[in-house]
């Protein structure tokens, strides 16, 4: 038996526990805790950015039969290179040059476990005592997540949404002091649905090169744009100022679990090779893990070979849900859409509790539309602390999504007839908890 008196030397990690309290993912279990058991019909999952479990989004057969047939060379069932499969550095330098003025290299690549990694890495790359880093509000919660991990300070600029959610550019000279070392821009966006012009984007960098800061390209939705502004990559603008630029197959090939994505050093003046970047990201690498071997060997055939056809019905499905999900949101009065999206998979709605009678904030919210109507989207604000019984998360949970008092992110890559079905469920939540005049 065990002695009561022990002292045991060691306790969980408390900046484990901060880190993952910014997180969607740990809103999003505290709002899928809160479904009825009793309801028969289907949840409608409006939360997570995942269509794959959808067969209007199933990836092309380019890229399975490329899986099949890496598996099936034998060549890749070892040790990658640290930095990532030459073979697989070079296609992706080949890809990424066709929207550039100036030529990557393999040496330009790294090669990561999904978009998810490439942050992780470049956070740490940049990294030093006092440093802090220019986040956009709303954005996507892993960079203040992994932020926080880091203890690399974080400073918020607004996103403007009577701008078409444009970066408030006066606001971030006035943000930056000498220990800002990098700003964080997510085109197209997450979870505005935004994108950015060439001369926004041409501004936002002239703005980072004046304050001497570098610019973290997250540009995971890449080329999924479906508006009238087209997507431009920020390395274009690496002769400006040094781009990380971070991308992946998850999205844009509709595979989010097969985790292969990328760094780019997209620098052509080669300053993050004389600061010692490019050598913190190595020695990053060589400490964590790779993407699975044969997934990298088989990057050359989904690149080079995926045809325009399976892209095309993949940007189809997409404004056809965006035009659907906007529609049915202008249905809702208490919902308001202040830009119809353009691009990513993800729309910003602005909520008016004041035309509720019994709905408090976002998260009440979401939290009684997924227990009345099996529809889970995702509170933007705040998140108090809360008594939650999932076994997932601690008993007084307390976290945030996107910074934004009662706003929603709402997906809309998922099968039409679901998005619909889970418009009208929205619609009838309303008008159950309609404020009575």
């Amino acid at each position: 038996m065990e002695n009561s008196s022990k002292q045991w030397r060691f306790e969980g990690n408390k900046r484990l526990n901060s880190a993952s309290a910014i997180s969607v993912r740990g809103v999003l279990d505290l709002v899928i805790g809160n479904l009825s058991t009793d309801d028969p019909r289907p949840t409608i999952p409006l939360g997570n950015g995942d269509p794959s479990q959808f067969a209007c989004f199933r990836t092309s057969t380019t890229a399975e039969e490329a899986i099949v047939d890496a598996v099936h060379s034998a060549k890749y069932n070892g040790y990658a290179p640290t930095v990532g499969v030459l073979s697989a550095r070079r296609a992706i330098a080949n890809y990424l040059n066709r929207d550039l003025p100036y030529k990557l290299s393999a040496d330009d690549i790294y090669v990561t476990s999904g978009c998810l990694q490439a942050i992780e890495v470049a956070l740490a790359a940049i990294n030093r005592p006092g440093a802090n880093i220019l986040l956009p509000r709303p954005g996507f919660t892993f960079y203040e997540s992994r932020a926080a991990y880091e203890h690399l300070q974080v400073r918020h600029f607004d996103l403007l949404p009577d701008r078409g959610w444009e970066v408030d550019v006066d606001a971030i000279e006035a943000l930056a002091d000498d220990n800002t070392v990098a700003i964080v821009i997510i085109n197209p966006g997450n979870p505005c649905g935004s994108v950015y012009s060439y001369d926004h984007l041409k501004m936002v960098a002239e703005t980072a090169r004046k304050l001497g800061i570098l610019v973290i390209a997250d540009e995971v939705y890449g080329h999924l744009t479906f508006g009238s502004t087209p997507f431009v990559p920020m390395g274009i603008f690496g002769s400006i100022v040094p781009v990380l630029s971070l991308g992946s197959i998850s999205k844009r090939w509709v595979v989010p679990g097969w985790r292969l994505g990328w760094l780019v050093t997209s620098d052509p003046n080669g300053i993050l090779q004389k600061s010692g970047i490019v050598e913190s990201i190595t020695g990053f690498l060589n400490i964590s893990t790779d993407p699975a071997t044969f997934i990298q060997g088989a990057i050359p055939q989904i690149l080079e070979n995926t045809k325009d056809d399976f892209i095309s019905k993949v940007i189809v499905t997409l404004k056809e849900a965006a035009d659907k999900c906007f529609d049915g949101i202008r249905e809702v009065p208490c919902l308001t859409c202040p830009k119809k999206p353009e691009g990513s998979m993800f729309v910003m709605v602005k909520l008016n509790v004041s035309l509720l009678e019994d709905i408090s904030d976002d998260l009440d919210f979401c939290m009684k539309l997924a227990k009345e109507e099996s529809v889970i989207i995702v509170p933007a604000g705040k998140i108090r602390k809360i008594q939650v019984s999932l076994t997932k998360l601690p008993q007084n949970y307390t976290g945030m999504a996107f910074g934004m008092k009662n706003w929603l992110r709402i997906t809309f890559a998922c099968e039409i007839s679901a998005l619909e079905d889970g418009l009208r469920r929205i619609k009838a939540f309303h008008q159950r908890h309609v404020r009575k005049q």
